[in-house]
């Protein structure tokens, strides 16, 4: 690990050790993680992960979701013989998968289909705030406000600064734990578009390789894969073929 990453995980678990476990030192630490690994996991992976996300984070992919993929995927039939599915990947605390459901709500009021967005991410405490679905009002600001004023629920409390997602958003997601290491990703289903952007790159080539290979695994022939606008394939061999930037195609 190169050491600016020891000290960024130094520094995070610094603060469990001393704040939560009341404890002086890494050793102790050690000591601790070997007898109570199982019940401690969950609890190191949430200090040391990083959790950056916004609503309509690269907003021009959201343009090619809804002008060029979903038409694609609708004229085989998906969303319209069986729901279209869709992967939030490395979510944090719900913003992507939740632009991904008012963008597709949208979209749906227009052209009729079914579809269903999953969200993952390896940090549990994350996935709580997702589920609830309650964001400051800053945080809000990058989403349209025709999308704001149908799909957002202010807090009765003026004074609180909050809103939630409303229901009909929050119920055509599912969020649950994935971690990228697992061998097999624990899915239902395989997907049709998968947003999987900005996760890789903190991943040593290897890794990286091995992620790429599960998520095309884990992608329908014919499905649409989403990267961050820092990532790159060009190093990789996989059966993807680009569509537009950041966003390729399975063969």
């Amino acid at each position: 690990m190169p050491p600016a990453k020891k000290a960024l995980v130094a520094g995070r678990l610094h603060r469990r050790l001393r704040r939560t476990l009341g404890m002086d030192g890494f050793g102790t630490y050690c000591t601790y993680l070997h007898d109570w690994l199982p019940a401690e996991l969950t609890h190191l992976i949430d200090a040391i992960t990083t959790n950056k996300t916004d609503f309509f984070r690269e907003a021009a992919h959201f343009e090619v979701l809804t002008h060029h993929v979903v038409p694609a995927l609708m004229a085989e039939g998906i969303g319209v013989q069986r729901p279209l599915r869709v992967w939030s990947a490395g979510c944090s605390s719900g913003p992507e998968p939740y632009t991904l459901a008012m963008v597709l709500s949208d979209y749906a009021a227009r052209h009729p289909m079914a579809f269903h967005i999953t969200g993952t991410d390896v940090c549990t405490e994350v996935l709580e705030t997702a589920r609830a679905g309650i964001y400051p009002e800053a945080m809000v600001d990058p989403i349209p406000l025709p999308l704001r004023k149908r799909y957002l629920l202010r807090s009765r409390d003026p004074g609180a600064a909050l809103v939630r997602i409303a229901p009909e958003v929050r119920d055509a997601v599912t969020f649950r734990p994935l971690n990228f290491m697992d061998s097999v990703y624990d899915l239902p289903e395989r997907q049709d578009v998968i947003f999987c952007r900005n996760v890789i790159i903190y991943f040593d080539h290897e890794r990286q390789q091995r992620v790429l290979e599960r998520l095309c695994r884990t992608l329908h022939p014919g499905g649409f894969l989403f990267m961050g606008h820092a990532e790159t394939l060009t190093d990789f061999t996989l059966p993807l073929h680009p569509v537009a930037p950041m966003v390729y195609r399975k063969t």
